[in-house]
């Protein structure tokens, strides 16, 4: 089985982007250029474990998560995203939310 470094760096780009990080934020937290970033992310660089442990450790994410095949599309992906999006928020932003998204979903009920 071929890795896909691909979509692993599509997978921590994205991860990434939902923390609000830039790619120097993750260059200086890796201590390597901005350059090997962008070709990280872009699939064109191969990615050693370790530096995979260190992104993850950055993304607040486990290893598995950039590595594994399950689909951007699937339930458990957006359960996964949601989730980490939900942490960034405050108890008052998460009770925000929270009545927004009920008011959504009893309203998509009525539809």
């Amino acid at each position: 089985m071929a890795v896909d470094f691909k979509l692993i760096g599509k997978r921590i780009q994205e991860k990434r982007k939902n923390l609000n990080k830039t790619q120097e934020d993750l260059a200086e937290y890796l201590d390597v250029s901005v350059g090997y970033v962008s070709n990280m992310e872009r699939g064109t660089t191969k990615i050693s474990l370790t530096t995979l442990a260190n992104i993850s450790d950055f993304l607040r994410c486990d290893v598995s998560d950039l590595v594994s095949k399950v689909s951007t599309n699937g339930s458990s992906y957006l359960n996964e995203e949601l989730s980490t999006l939900i942490n960034l928020l405050t108890n008052k932003e998460k009770n925000t939310l929270l009545s927004l998204l009920q008011a959504y979903v009893n309203q998509s009920a009525r539809h």
